[in-house]
């Protein structure tokens, strides 16, 4: 079961990264795994909740993590679940490799295709990774394009759970909770905050809450390097 699963993930972020267009872009995360062995998508009927359908915490957890949301299942008409959820873990759901080439440094890597971080450590080892959400192509309040800047960055700050932002909303000039932020090239920043399903923010990398703080308090410090690939 780990190995199909780790196959079917694998397999399916070759095609994602291949995969551009507008339309693809804006569909939520895991509809490329309903035919693939090992997973399901169930539909999501009126009044259902994530503890309703999952009442373990843990594979509630699994499963909101796998679909790249954190909200209320109203918002949605269908999820992917494991077919064989009690003996799935939190690796096994990885799109990333358990280990690559980190130079003997810590390593953030975030793919926007994937909607996915990956935690390596100074051995290039694999220790965590997570959903995110990252720009959209367009945002109308700006008038522009706002789409997650890609490339090899170092985090140059970083904030506690009080932080904020300084430009959204427009119409209050900013006040945007962002918790835990962690910034790494200009305003762009990996912080808390709700994840729909797919990319949908103003630039910034949105995490899970608890992701936010552990990466901010057990993982990043001023310097770690960020690479954000498409």
């Amino acid at each position: 079961m780990k190995k199909v699963i780790i196959t079917s993930i694998c397999a399916t972020a070759i095609l994602i990264a291949g995969l551009s267009s507008p339309a693809f872009a804006q569909r939520y995360y895991g509809a490329h795994l309903c035919s693939y062995p090992g997973f399901k998508c169930i539909k999501i009927s009126r009044g259902q909740t994530w503890k309703k359908l999952f009442p373990d915490q843990r594979d509630r957890e699994m499963v909101k993590r796998l679909n790249r949301t954190n909200m209320p299942l109203k918002y949605r008409s269908w999820i992917v679940v494991p077919t064989n959820l009690n003996h799935v873990n939190i690796t096994d759901l990885s799109p990333f490799p358990l280990h690559r080439d980190t130079n003997g440094h810590k390593l953030l890597l975030v793919s926007l295709s994937q909607q996915a971080f990956g935690a390596y450590n100074t051995e290039g080892q694999l220790v965590y990774w997570g959903p995110i959400s990252g720009g959209k192509g367009y945002c109308p309040d700006i008038g522009r394009g706002c789409s997650t800047v890609t490339g090899k960055f170092k985090v140059y700050r970083k904030q506690g759970p009080g932080c904020v932002s300084s430009k959204f909303p427009i119409e209050t000039n900013g006040g945007a909770p962002m918790p835990y932020c962690m910034h790494f090239k200009g305003g762009f920043a990996l912080h808390g905050s709700t994840l729909p399903g797919y990319n949908d923010s103003h630039g910034c990398v949105r995490l899970f809450f608890d992701d936010a703080k552990w990466l901010n308090q057990k993982f990043i410090s001023i310097g770690t390097p960020v690479t954000v690939v498409r």
